[in-house]
């Protein structure tokens, strides 16, 4: 028994973390505008054309405003934590390599297995969420699609007396998109990445220009219909809409000068979306009542109504392509997680294997892409998005403890950037962490507990012994 809690305690030294990234078998081509193209991509998404007006509809009415500067000040605290990290150990894996290096191996293991769910689910969150947008589209065009093709099991079409979804089709076929756009190498598909991201930004502030001169005050009043536990209920559903940089930060490998533009586009992405999410809120609630948004295709729909058809078809099309950035992020963040969990062998080292021209993990990004695919393809938006939440709270809560920890045992390591306030801010981030958490349904939990036990189950019967540490 004592070696096996010496085992699950073993730390990875970072000292040695350095030398084995220049051996990685990954290219280091992005830039730190490229950086923060992804983090913002990844960042803004569903949350502004989903998620918002899901969250202003359903919980929280005109303080979805709130919803998102409370999810903000907690992400913003676990951000400063991501970007001393960063710049202290420049290596794939982002939150499961910091917690090795810090916590110890079976900690590492948990978060890296819980992100490896939590990051696939979002892609197929953000999937299904395009879709709407996609048959919103359609429907502005007079094109109806076959109704087997338009939903997944269990989502009922509204006004079809006979007639069922059988399989999201379309957010299918996104999901293998991106899996095939990651798949032409990091330097392609960040080119790819970065024109999206900049229609996306073009989008959104096509929204608030446009959208202020649609402005109603009455629409504000109520401003908490759902009181303050709506807004901040809210905030549990939309945090995931808040964070981004965290998968972005899993392309430390793949970064020019990493140690220096890691913090820098860390904080640069989270910045820019709020402003923009703030914006974006005051808009789409004081152009309609919050009654009467659309859960589904929040903008589109809230242009339509105020006789702007040709605005709301555009940020249909924007939306589509402009979110996709966030399924490219999540994807990316997802295969370098396991990328690095088969490279330190807590899974067989045969996933770690890269493209000998293109340089990227293939064999992960298509198995990442086809599990997407099945998720969103066949998952209600709602019981996609229970999968996600609770692992990434888990995974800042991680982070800003071991920032912490690993400030005071080793004050020596030369830091590119240091997280202010320490402990208060990291501790600020575990607080917000914790408080999110509770209000997270069972169901979450129920899910959540399910996956952790069968990575404990993978990890005792077969990480613990081939793990190269184990080796050494």
């Amino acid at each position: 028994m004592t070696a096996v809690l010496r085992g699950m305690a073993r730390r990875k030294p970072i000292d040695e973390i350095e030398d084995e990234t220049e051996t990685s078998g990954l290219r280091r081509t992005l830039g730190l505008w490229q950086l923060t193209a992804i983090g913002v991509g990844g960042i803004i998404g569903a949350g502004i054309f989903s998620l918002a007006g899901a969250v202003a509809n359903e919980k929280a009415g005109p303080a979805v405003l709130i919803s998102f500067l409370v999810a903000g000040i907690a992400s913003a605290a676990a951000a400063f934590s991501y970007a001393e990290f960063a710049g202290l150990i420049p290596r794939a894996g982002s939150a499961y390599t910091y917690g090795y290096a810090v916590l110890g191996e079976f900690a590492g293991w948990a978060i890296g297995w819980d992100l490896l769910l939590e990051y696939t689910a979002i892609v197929a969150v953000v999937a299904i969420g395009l879709s709407g947008y996609f048959n919103d589209l359609l429907e502005f065009m007079h094109i109806e699609l076959p109704l087997w093709m338009s939903g997944a099991p269990g989502t009922e079409p509204e006004g079809v007396a006979d007639g069922s979804y059988e399989v999201n089709l379309f957010a299918v076929f996104l999901c293998l998109l991106i899996a095939w756009v990651l798949n032409l190498g990091m330097k392609n598909a960040a080119r790819f990445e970065t024109v999206l991201v900049y229609l996306k930004v073009g989008i959104v502030l096509l929204v608030i220009v446009v959208g202020v001169f649609k402005i109603r005050s009455d629409n504000y009043d109520p401003f908490f219909p759902f009181g303050w536990g709506g807004a901040f209920t809210g905030a549990a559903t939309v945090f995931f809409a808040v964070f981004g940089y965290d998968a972005m930060s899993t392309a430390a490998e793949e970064s020019r000068e990493s140690r220096k533009h890691m913090p820098k586009a860390i904080l640069l992405s989270l910045a820019i979306a709020m402003v923009l999410y703030v914006l974006a809120c005051l808009v789409l609630t004081g152009m309609v009542d919050y009654r009467d948004i659309d859960p589904d295709a929040a903008f589109s729909s809230a242009f339509d109504s105020v006789g702007l058809e040709i605005v709301g078809a555009v940020i249909a099309v924007g939306a589509i392509l402009g979110v996709l950035t966030v399924l490219f992020t999540f994807m990316m963040g997802a295969t370098r997680v396991w990328f690095s969990m088969s490279r330190d062998g807590l899974l067989p080292r045969w996933f770690a294997k890269t493209h000998p021209v293109r340089h990227v993990p293939s064999r992960i990004t298509w198995i990442v892409g086809i599990g997407s695919a099945l998720i969103a393809g066949f998952l209600p938006i709602a019981e996609a998005a229970e999968l996600t939440n609770i692992g990434i709270l888990l995974a800042f809560i991680v982070v800003c403890i071991a920032v912490v920890v690993l400030r005071y045992r080793r004050p020596d390591l030369p830091r590119e950037f240091r997280t202010p306030g320490m402990p208060v801010v990291p501790l600020v981030g575990v607080v917000f962490s914790v408080w999110l958490i509770t209000f997270l349904q069972w169901q979450t939990w129920l899910r959540f507990a399910i996956w952790f036990l069968l990575g404990c189950v993978i990890y005792f019967a077969y990480s613990r012994r081939h793990s190269l540490l184990n080796r050494k």
